[in-house]
């Protein structure tokens, strides 16, 4: 359940590159007009919209979305990607822009789509794709041409001397039913063992592998598969994330994550290791070696001396306190820089071959922090009710993105020295002018336990104290993700508020920044303490004289959804609408149907059959006492959570004369994805919750 709200590098299933990606055979022409002053991102308002004043779903696929963004080797200029969604035809427009670092004018550089830019010859030039091949054009957006020779391919990274390149791509090593039988019409498989479906895609028999290769300015050559024949994955399914593998400065080595487990063996472990592979020799070394949790995302040191990468220690915890660990190369040996350091450590950078820089999620926020590899103090750089992260960090500069509950993604220029943190786009600037967003308010309470509970409460625009308001409980997935300063396309606060709702987020036990003991503690409790938080947080609310008590709802996705299902049969009458989104209602067949079988048997404590006492939370054998309207909403291809759990969830509210309602996908998974079918999401959202609250 874990990563229901995600950064996501790659939203793309390994299934759909084949799809997406032409070989090079397919010639493609380059973009045309590069190089040229931006025109405006189409997120203009109509009349009735500004009109308006508010968010509304409409308005939300008109924002442009910030992608990737890198800096020039000597941190003075910043390219970055900026996606266009058009909502009636659901494409998608993806160019390259850069600017200076700290702020100025920007330019377009490609105008027929580029994304994945990267810096090449010292900074003189850029590589990137564009309709799934690979082009690179001059600094100031000319002179784009095609680079021959690399056929299909998903990501790429060309080294740092620019005499090599590494692209990964699938590798197809397993035969399908189809064949062993020679009937191509057939339309069923052969299954031996676990992990033949993951997440949102089944197993289409081939692997992820890395390919390094001669790179010449214009042409791949002699690619040479350095994963040959291995039936694992780089980088690791099913994100996919490219940062998980990593030039050596020198251009002579890899370092990569990978994963080398299979079928149940890989079902019930996150034992991921660090493998560092040379050009020259071949030979390869697992660097992390004997820890037996998540090792992943290596970063060099800039002499090529040292490799800092995140470590968590548990088998199977895939919510492990996520460690920086730093490899000596020369001597093998690994140290916990940021021991005593009781938050995660993620997006690591170093400043020299000294000090490190890390994004952390913090007392509800993300700040960028910093250590020496001593590891005997981190300093905070950062201050701010929003998220930083992830950044990149060159010749002592450092870029970030920057989001709040109340903006989009923007990129930022911090001041290494004071922390002062700068905006330096502002991509949505005439959706701003135009609506109003709502007040974000940092709130605490006291929890019946007497522990010190903090949320975050966003407010109606044009808030009036005198009135009365609606209110909504947002429940956190994860369970064990961190609740704060995000921007959601779906789940967004000034959405919900635009619409005259007070919405209340308590960051309850289970999610991350506020310490590893408070996050650990709902492993085992899913129906124990964090429950009890979220009706402290509602009894608490309910309390203000702005909130009307006989108005509540409560809603939420993945743990979220299984929150809903939970306060369902144990909320006494506060609410009185709910909204569950893939959220597990009955623990022993979701035990039974999904993938990740680590994650349940960390949380759960292992399978149904061992008679556990943590079972006793599944929220099925409490329907006897639902009597609250629920709209249930799942989509087909959600395999981390199957969605026969919301299946099961609305027969059973209709089978006890419970006001319900299904909304079921058929073409999206754990997250609505799709233009259209997002929009249909919101208006179905508000009015089951305006039917009910209003």
């Amino acid at each position: 359940m874990k990563l229901f709200r995600l950064n996501m590098k790659r939203v793309l299933i390994p299934v759909l590159f084949s799809f997406l990606l032409l070989p090079s055979a397919c010639k493609q022409q380059a973009p045309a007009d590069a190089g040229q002053q931006s025109p405006e991102i189409n997120n203009q308002l109509t009349a009735e919209e500004k009109a308006g004043g508010v968010m509304t779903p409409e308005i939300m696929w008109k924002f442009g979305r910030l992608g990737s963004f890198a800096l020039s080797p000597d941190g003075s200029t910043v390219l970055f990607t900026v996606t266009d969604i058009d909502l009636q035809s659901e494409t998608r427009n993806t160019n390259i822009f850069k600017m200076p670092a700290q702020g100025g004018e920007k330019v377009q550089l490609t105008n027929s789509g580029g994304s994945s830019p990267q810096w090449i010859t010292d900074g003189k030039s850029i590589a990137y794709t564009s309709k799934g091949v690979l082009f690179t054009m001059n600094a100031d957006g000319s002179g784009q041409k095609e680079v021959t020779g690399l056929g299909e391919f998903e990501s790429f990274s060309i080294s740092p001397k620019g005499n090599n390149i590494y692209f990964t791509r699938r590798v197809k090593l397993d035969q399908t039913a189809n064949e062993k039988h020679n009937l191509p019409k057939a339309k069923v498989r052969i299954i031996n063992d676990l992990m033949y479906r993951h997440w949102n895609y089944w197993s289409d028999y081939s692997y992820s592998h890395i390919f390094v290769a001669g790179f010449n300015g214009s042409a791949v050559s002699e690619a040479k598969d350095i994963m040959d024949k291995q039936r694992y994955e780089s980088p690791l399914a099913p994100y996919f994330d490219e940062a998980e593998i990593s030039w050596s400065p020198d251009g002579n080595s890899i370092a990569f994550t990978t994963k080398r487990l299979s079928g149940k063996e890989d079902a019930v472990s996150t034992n991921s290791d660090i493998w560092l592979y040379s050009l020259e020799t071949g030979r390869e070394i697992n660097i992390t070696a004997g820890n037996m949790g998540y090792d992943r995302l290596p970063v060099f040191s800039p002499d090529g001396s040292k490799i800092a990468y995140q470590s968590m220690e548990r088998d199977g915890y895939e919510s492990d306190l996520d460690r920086l660990f730093v490899y000596d190369i020369k001597d093998g040996t690994r140290t916990w820089i940021s021991k005593g350091w009781l938050f995660d450590a993620s997006n690591i950078a170093w400043a020299d071959n000294q000090a490190v820089y890390f994004a952390s999620s913090h007392m509800g926020t993300s700040q960028i922090f910093k250590t020496d590899l001593s590891g005997k103090e981190v300093s905070q750089v950062t201050r701010g009710v929003h998220n930083l992260g992830p950044f990149n960090l060159k010749s002592g500069v450092l870029v970030s993105q920057l989001a709040s509950m109340s903006s989009a993604p923007e990129l930022t220029a911090i001041d290494l020295n004071t922390g002062t943190v700068k905006q330096t786009t502002s991509i949505n600037k005439p959706i701003y002018e135009s609506i109003k967003m709502g007040k974000v308010e940092e709130k605490h309470i006291t929890t019946r336990d007497k522990q010190d509970l903090q949320m975050w409460v966003i407010y109606p625009p044009d808030f009036d104290s005198a009135k009365k308001y609606p209110a909504l409980l947002f429940c956190e997935g994860g369970p064990q993700s961190a609740l704060d300063q995000f921007w959601s396309y779906r789940w967004n606060m000034q959405m919900m508020a635009a619409k005259g709702y007070i919405v209340f987020a308590p960051n309850r036990r289970g999610v991350s920044g506020f310490g590893q003991a408070w996050k650990e503690q709902i492993s085992g409790d899913y129906g124990g303490k964090n429950i009890q938080d979220y009706l402290d947080a509602t009894d608490a609310m309910a309390k203000e004289s702005y909130v009307d008590a006989n108005r509540l709802g409560a809603v939420g996705a993945s743990y979220g959804g299984y929150s809903v299902f939970y306060l369902a049969g144990v909320h006494n009458g506060r609410f009185k609408a709910l909204v569950s989104h893939c959220g597990v209602f009955n623990f022993e067949s979701e035990y039974g149907s999904t993938e990740e079988l680590w994650f349940n048997n960390k949380d759960y404590g292992g399978p149904y059959w061992k008679n556990l006492p943590s079972y006793k939370f599944s929220p099925h054998l409490m329907v006897d006492k639902w009597t609250t309207p629920i709209l249930i909403i799942t989509g087909a291809n959600d395999f981390r959570i199957p969605y026969t759990q919301s299946l099961e969830a609305f027969n059973a509210a209709r089978l006890k004369g419970v006001p319900s309602r299904l909304l079921f996908f058929e073409d999206e998974s754990h997250w609505v994805q799709k233009p259209q079918n997002s929009v249909i999401w919101q208006r179905e959202y508000f009015e089951w919750l305006d039917t009910y609250l209003k």
